[in-house]
């Protein structure tokens, strides 16, 4: 079922001259604005992979991926009842967090007629009881009743390869690093910094140097990636 979140993204992308749900071929479209199609992808950009490799042959495209930097938790008794109680869950996302997707969509990006948009959003998660008759042993024992934007901040724009590194924080004049020293820089585990190298060498970013001990060596083109860095673009919603 389709969420609050996710219809309210596609009004909000469309704007006043745009349009939503329409049909084109053997899809349906979230958005068209002017000349571009817009798809809103809450879930994993896997599921829309093969549809936007198709478009793009012939469209202009923006696949907007939110990232929920935090999450109000409603609590209701029952679907569209009243909100008993709520707080804010204590964990936070970031831009960081796109990489995850991205994985999967390595043979897709980039594209000349490609844009992805990672708006940064704190949104509102109604939960509600889950019957404990269908409840299996690895279920929670709520179930989400619906999720809604509550408020929207920056949001981040890929269009090339190199976009994607002005958001690791690789430090000026860096021409080599590897896994460990990219985990330092996003104070993250490592095994996340192997998931976001995966992406960025499968991307164009950043190729295999050699291979040591500690692991493999990646280089990165400083004048390239300078030069790209000044293009990543930033914006208040």
């Amino acid at each position: 079922m389709e969420t609050s979140l996710h219809q309210q993204l596609k009004h909000r992308y469309a704007a006043e001259s745009g349009d939503t749900e329409v049909v084109l071929g053997p899809y349906r479209i979230d958005a068209v604005r002017g000349d571009e199609l817009i798809e809103i992808q809450c879930a994993g950009l896997s599921a829309i992979r093969d549809k936007c490799r198709d478009l793009l042959k012939r469209h202009k495209l923006r696949v907007v991926k939110p990232v929920i930097e935090r999450t109000r938790i409603a609590k209701a008794k029952k679907r569209g009842g009243k909100v008993q109680s709520s707080r804010m869950s204590p964990k936070r996302g970031s831009v960081v967090d796109v990489f995850e997707d991205l994985i999967y969509f390595t043979k897709v990006f980039p594209h000349r007629n490609l844009v992805i948009e990672v708006p940064l959003m704190h949104v509102i998660e109604t939960r509600i009881p889950r019957g404990k008759s269908r409840r299996r042993r690895w279920q929670k024992d709520y179930r989400v009743d619906d999720v809604e934007l509550e408020s929207m901040g920056e949001s981040y724009h890929f269009s090339t390869a190199a976009d994607l590194l002005a958001i690791v924080n690789v430090p000026a004049g860096t021409t080599e690093f590897n896994t460990s020293d990219l985990a330092k820089w996003i104070d993250r585990p490592r095994w996340v910094a192997q998931k976001i190298a995966y992406v960025l060498r499968h991307t164009g970013a950043i190729t295999t140097n050699r291979r040591q001990r500690s692991g493999i060596v990646y280089r990165v083109d400083t004048q390239t990636t300078t030069a790209e860095f000044v293009g990543t673009t930033r914006r208040t919603a």
